[in-house]
């Protein structure tokens, strides 16, 4: 186990490392090593890289970040492996099908991360995120969708897409 000392800016230093089964450790000024500890996020979608929380097994928060950048490197790039599995959200590039054009309906898309099928039970389940082009679609089994910037999809998609919106 690879062991390194962080030091924030409004923080103590504490020590945060991945042991041998994969999980992270934090380990804080009083010397008690916290294992299975998981970043959250406070404001994902619109404040992405300020305030994460690591969060203890037990579900109790045991550090408050106030911005990613505070951290060094190593700490940040272990944080953001774990964010990234947590966080997975593939984003939408083609909207090759809907089933019908009320809800609910079944999507068949075409994403960052290959073809995918969901059903949008709602069209309240389109959010739209910090102006009129950027989405965030919540799937039935409630997976996340981004489309990142509607303009750039295809005239087909947006065409299917502007009959939910």
């Amino acid at each position: 186990m690879n062991t390194t000392a962080f030091t924030l800016v409004s923080s103590p230093v504490f020590t945060l490392v991945r042991n041998a089964h994969g999980r992270l450790v934090l380990t804080l000024p009083d010397g008690i090593a916290h294992e299975g500890v998981t970043p959250v996020r406070a404001f994902p979608i619109a404040a992405p890289s300020e305030g994460l929380s690591l969060i203890g097994a037990d579900g109790h928060e045991l550090l408050w970040i106030d911005r990613l950048d505070q951290l060094p490197e190593a700490a940040r790039r272990l944080i953001d492996e774990e964010l990234a599995v947590r966080e997975f959200v593939p984003t939408i590039s083609q909207i090759t099908s809907v089933s019908s054009f009320s809800t609910p309906s079944t999507w068949t898309v075409v994403t960052d991360k290959g073809p995918a099928q969901f059903v949008l039970k709602a069209e309240e389940d389109i959010r739209r995120l910090g102006g009129r082009t950027r989405l965030l679609i919540a799937a039935g089994d409630g997976m996340q969708f981004r489309v990142p910037d509607t303009t750039v999809l295809d005239k087909q998609s947006r065409r299917l897409l502007e009959r939910f919106l």
